[in-house]
C-alpha cells in the first residue's frame, strides 16, 4: 500500500499552486481583479472628462463668436452690469423640512 503523500502529491502540489498565486503572490488573481475594475472607473471617468472639454469647447466657440452671447453670459452667470443700471436678483424662497 502506497502511502499517502505518493497517492496524492498531485493534488497537494496544485492545490498549493492554486493557493500560492491567488493569496501570497505579487501579482495575484484578487489583486488582478481590483486592478481591472480601477481601470474601468478610470476609463469611465475618461470618457466623462472627454464629453466635458467638447461641451466647454462648444460653448466657449459659442461665447467668443458673438459680442452679444459674450454679454449676455455675463450679465447671467457673473451678474455683471452697465454702470447706469441696477440690478435686481430674484430668489425663490428655501422649503423648510
Amino acid at each position: 500500500m502506497k502511502k499517502l503523500w505518493q497517492k496524492y502529491k498531485y493534488w497537494v502540489i496544485g492545490l498549493s499552486a492554486i493557493t500560492w498565486m491567488t493569496v501570497f503572490d505579487g501579482n495575484n488573481f484578487i489583486e488582478l481583479i481590483q486592478l481591472r475594475s480601477e481601470v474601468a472607473e478610470l476609463k469611465e471617468k475618461r470618457d466623462y472628462y472627454q464629453s466635458e472639454i467638447i461641451l466647454v469647447r462648444k460653448t466657449e466657440k459659442e461665447l467668443f463668436s458673438n459680442n452679444r452671447n459674450l454679454e449676455k453670459f455675463a450679465r447671467e452667470k457673473y451678474l455683471m452690469k452697465k454702470d447706469n443700471e441696477d440690478l435686481f436678483i430674484i430668489t425663490e424662497p428655501k422649503k423648510e423640512d
